[in-house]
């Protein structure tokens, strides 16, 4: 999804999604970028995966079998 970013509100950034809707955002996901840039909002499947992993060791270590 592409995004434009419209302005920044204190800790928000507002952005007008695709069909000229705009809604609000925490501003840290727009880190480096400036009011009138097109934001590209992607999936990481790798980064997905590693975290489901991750999830998914930990949990091991909590569940116990009963």
């Amino acid at each position: 999804m592409k995004v434009i970013l419209d302005r920044f509100e204190g800790n928000s950034a507002i952005v007008e999604i695709p069909g000229q809707k705009m809604v609000a955002a925490p501003a840290v996901l727009f880190e480096g970028a400036k009011e009138g840039d097109v934001v590209s909002i992607l999936p990481d499947p790798a980064e997905t995966q590693a975290r489901k992993a991750q999830i998914e060791k930990m949990m091991k270590g909590v569940m116990v079998d009963q």
